[in-house]
C-alpha cells in the first residue's frame, strides 16, 4: 500500500454515518470503472479469503446489483445495491441492504454516496454511508473497517495491474 496516499475512516455515531476518504494512484475513469463495472468489482470487492460474485448488475438509476461475498467453504452473504443517482465519472449514490439468496431484503439498510475527483493523476474517492438505524450502524461496524480496508487494498493492487 502506498503510505503517501490519503486513507481516512471516521464514524459519527450520533449522525449514524461513516465517512471514508481514500486516494488511488490511478486515473479517475479507471477508478470509476472499478466501482461501477461488475467484472471489476468482483476482482476486488471482498476481503480475502472471501470473493465477490455478482449475480447481476444494471448500473443505471433505478438499476440494481445483486451479489454475494462467498467464503472459501462456499457460504454466501448476499446484498442488494439499488442505484438512486448517477453523475458519470464523478458521483453515484445507492441504497444497500443485506438479503437472502432470493433477494428478500433484510431491513434496515444504508445510503452510500460516492464522490470521485482527480488531481495530478491521483484519484480521491469520498464515501459517505448513512445508516437508517443506530442498530444497523453497530452491525455494519462489526469488522467493517478491517474488511473494507482489505478490499480497498485489493482495489489498489488491481488498479496497479490495470494501469
Amino acid at each position: 500500500m502506498n503510505n503517501d496516499l490519503l486513507f481516512d475512516f471516521n464514524v459519527d455515531k450520533t449522525a449514524k454515518t461513516v465517512y471514508i476518504s481514500r486516494e488511488f494512484n490511478a486515473r479517475q475513469l479507471l477508478v470509476w470503472d472499478a466501482f461501477t463495472k461488475a467484472e471489476l468489482l468482483d476482482q476486488w470487492g471482498a476481503p480475502a479469503p472471501m470473493r465477490a460474485q455478482t449475480k447481476y448488475m444494471d448500473f443505471k438509476v433505478g438499476g440494481r446489483r445483486f451479489y454475494a461475498m462467498v467464503s472459501p467453504d462456499g457460504q454466501e452473504r448476499w446484498a442488494v445495491q439499488e442505484f438512486t443517482s448517477i453523475t458519470p465519472i464523478t458521483n453515484f449514490k445507492m441504497y444497500n441492504t443485506f438479503a437472502d439468496k432470493d433477494e428478500n431484503r433484510e431491513l434496515p439498510g444504508s445510503d452510500w454516496d460516492y464522490n470521485f475527483s482527480e488531481q495530478n493523476g491521483i484519484t480521491r474517492v469520498d464515501i459517505t454511508i448513512y445508516n437508517e438505524s443506530f442498530e444497523r450502524l453497530e452491525k455494519l461496524l462489526e469488522g467493517f473497517k478491517i474488511g473494507f480496508t482489505m478490499t480497498l487494498r485489493n482495489l489498489e493492487e488491481l488498479l496497479e495491474a490495470l494501469s
